[in-house]
């Protein structure tokens, strides 16, 4: 089935400490992504690049956290930038995880509107669920999680949440990297988590497909966080955060060839792409692959599964 998608670059890179994600949104473009959606037969439009607002905002108490008005104005802008029709898929192109501080919130903001429930599945090495107090790198890519689902309070520097996601509505796959301020808060919710181990022990489908269950019997929106740390670095080395053990490219194709199956999939983001670590293209080609993936390309067809129709 056809789509009318809406690619939105959102080329942030000051919610992490090494620069050049900015150049994820362009690096996307030139692999083809717009024509690898095209080719399979939707509708797409390039919207162009999201620019930050300019805002000042007020010091927090942690010293550590860097560019903190640019990472407010970035928050703003997206949250604006993501107010787009409910028959459009848009795919945000990032950047880093910062942007989804704004996508996410404006996706549920979408949802509420259309009177269902948001759910949000984050593919990443981490969880990205610290705030304004436990960070200790200070860098507000690794905070996302916490806004929006408003378990932290971030004002005044970050805008009210135009829509909220209920943690119980997360279901974050890979994760490797957490750290003890990282794991007490993810203990203290009701997110879903499958993390490397346990995809090694039971495999990555399981747990998808509870979750997208899930979504289908709520009659939910699903919104995609694809960060590149979610795979093994060898495999996509374009990224600033790299941890060894990620998922493998079989295990993020099926990924993708599940999500698809489900028809679930009203929004994504492309997280974390830096051109400037990447080995000639590599990372982004491979990155339009697997959005061409969820979007509908296929080795085989394969009749839709019933339980998600």
């Amino acid at each position: 089935m056809s789509r009318h998608i809406t690619l939105i670059g959102a080329p942030v890179q000051t919610g992490a400490w090494r620069r050049g994600c900015k150049m994820g949104p362009d690096a996307l473009r030139t692999a083809g992504l717009e024509t690898a959606l095209t080719e399979l037969g939707h509708g797409v439009v390039d919207a162009g690049d999201v620019t930050p607002q300019a805002v000042t905002v007020p010091a927090t108490a942690n010293p550590l956290i860097r560019d903190l008005d640019l990472c407010a104005g970035w928050v703003r802008a997206l949250q604006a930038a993501g107010d787009v029709a409910q028959d459009t898929t848009p795919i945000f192109m990032g950047g880093d995880h910062l942007m989804a501080a704004g996508t996410v919130p404006a996706m549920a903001k979408r949802a509420d509107d259309a009177g269902r429930p948001l759910f949000v599945l984050w593919l990443d090495a981490h969880s990205d669920i610290h705030d304004f107090t436990t960070t200790d790198s200070g860098n507000l890519h690794g905070t996302p999680v916490a806004y929006f689902t408003a378990l932290s309070d971030f004002a005044p520097q970050f805008p009210d949440l135009p829509g909220r996601v209920d943690p119980a509505n997360i279901c974050m796959i890979g994760l490797r990297s957490v750290d003890p301020a990282e794991k007490a808060a993810l203990a203290r919710t009701d997110i879903q988590v499958a993390d490397m181990r346990a995809i090694d022990e039971h495999g990555i489908a399981a747990p998808l497909r509870a979750f997208l269950e899930r979504v289908q019997d709520a009659g939910g929106h699903l919104h995609v966080s694809f960060d590149v740390d979610f795979l093994e670095p060898d495999i996509a080395p374009a990224v600033g955060t790299t941890v060894p053990g990620g998922a493998t490219f079989r295990e993020a194709h099926l990924v993708m060839e599940y999500l698809h199956d489900s028809g679930l999939v009203t929004s994504l983001d492309i997280a974390e792409l830096n051109p400037f670590m990447d080995d000639r293209g590599k990372t982004a080609r491979l990155m339009v692959d697997f959005v061409a993936s969820l979007f509908g390309k296929a080795v085989l067809d394969r009749p839709t599964r019933s339980r998600w129709t």
